[in-house]
């Protein structure tokens, strides 16, 4: 293997475990929600700095009051965060590697 091919390599694999770790944040923001924490927590704080700019469009197409107030956007942005990290690892590896 040369070394640009390794490096494209290393580079899916950094990008596909940094689309995993965001996943992991939306859940646990997701389940830190259902235990009404305390706002100025500086984790609590992260969580939502992190996942907010992705959720709040994703509430404008599926509003939590049209739905009785069940918030599907976390659910969303999972499903189109792993869409991308599989067509990534499908699109640019030769042979699909599951990671």
């Amino acid at each position: 293997m040369d070394f640009a091919r390794g490096f494209g390599f290393s580079l899916l694999q950094l990008v596909a475990g940094l689309l995993e770790l965001y996943t992991w944040v939306v859940v646990i923001r997701a389940l830190v929600s259902w235990v009404s924490p305390d706002p100025y927590n500086p984790i609590v704080r992260l969580l939502h700095q992190l996942t907010e700019p992705l959720l709040r469009p994703l509430r404008r197409l599926a509003p939590p009051r049209r739905l009785g107030g069940l918030d599907l956007s976390p659910i969303l942005l999972i499903l189109i965060v792993q869409f991308v990290r599989y067509g990534l690892i499908y699109s640019f590896a030769r042979r699909p590697l599951l990671f």
